[in-house]
């Protein structure tokens, strides 16, 4: 019998925050737990501190992930709870993705200053973005406008549009909706022309392998249709050595017996893109978005990564 709180790990912005206390919330009420019986201990990650550079240029995802992940390893934390999009495709020895809560809305919302529609900005704007994808994306739609990297947490990127540092920036709507800003976007894009990142709007809880009473623990909040889509997703991003560095889109759907999902690559200034859509097995998710990868990658051509490096 549990009597001293069990410990979740995260980061302490206020989304990080959001998202764990939403965890802990499902799976007091999955197991019939005080919300006491989750103590939430707040690390700061070396994404959080430095903000004043791309994370291509301090080393990619795993900046937001080592900390909570060195003490996960310790024993110093029962779980961590994380955005899935910020994980790394391979993630370090003794550790998974146990679970994964029902996904939000997977859709990016742009906020406006100077026009309420991408569309509709002035030749020459500013849009502000720290995401690769979301850059060439924007590039390929609006190659007239100005973009520039701009990170920071979502209040703080929401106040430097204000100040008018840029014209328009571009969020998670999952994001904003955990945070009850639902009403901020002017403008939600739609996912076939501007499709999202691959496990954009999923929460996961990374574990330990082998910790049978935690994963046991977990898995009374894991969501079966996340689950799967979320490993096609990532499949599609490992083949393809997915980081912070590569602009990659990706995007499955599963309705429990099977799977579609369709993905993109671009070059980082929007000028090329290749697509690819297969479906398949739920059973086999991992495996689709692996032979995914593997043919987008054989479409496109070993010249045409060049330019991601």
């Amino acid at each position: 019998m549990q009597t001293k709180p069990f410990r979740i790990g995260t980061r302490g912005s206020p989304l990080a925050l959001a998202q764990t206390h939403e965890t802990r919330d499902r799976l007091a009420a999955a197991h019939g737990l005080p919300v006491e019986m989750f103590e939430i201990v707040t690390l700061s990650t070396k994404g959080d501190r430095i903000t004043d550079r791309s994370l291509a240029e301090i080393g990619g995802k795993g900046l937001f992930t080592e900390e909570l992940e060195q003490q996960l390893l310790s024993g110093d934390l029962d779980f961590a709870v994380h955005s899935s999009k910020d994980m790394t495709t391979k993630l370090p020895d003794g550790l998974f993705l146990s679970a994964f809560l029902p996904r939000e809305d997977v859709r990016d919302a742009f906020v406006g200053r100077s026009a309420a529609r991408l569309a509709e900005l002035p030749q020459g704007a500013t849009v502000g973005s720290s995401s690769l994808r979301r850059q060439a994306l924007i590039r390929r739609l609006r190659p007239d406008v100005n973009v520039i990297t701009y990170r920071g947490q979502v209040e703080t990127r929401l106040r430097k549009l204000a100040e008018g540092q840029v014209d328009g920036t571009l969020l998670a709507y999952a994001g904003l909706r955990r945070l009850g800003m639902a009403h901020v976007p002017t403008e939600l894009l739609d996912p076939e022309s501007f499709p999202p990142a691959p496990a954009q709007g999923a929460i996961c809880i990374e574990a330990r392998l082998g910790d049978d009473r935690i994963n046991a623990l977990l898995s009374a909040v894991d969501d079966p249709r996340t689950h799967e889509a979320v490993s096609c997703e990532r499949g599609f991003l490992a083949t393809l050595d997915g980081s912070c560095r590569t602009p990659i889109a990706g995007y499955a759907q599963s309705d429990g017996a099977r799977i579609r999902f369709s993905g993109m690559i671009l070059t980082p200034d929007g000028t090329t893109c290749h697509r690819i859509e297969i479906d398949g097995r739920t059973a086999d998710a991992a495996a689709l978005g692996r032979e995914a990868g593997e043919r987008i990658r054989a479409k496109a051509g070993p010249e045409f990564f060049l330019s991601w490096s």
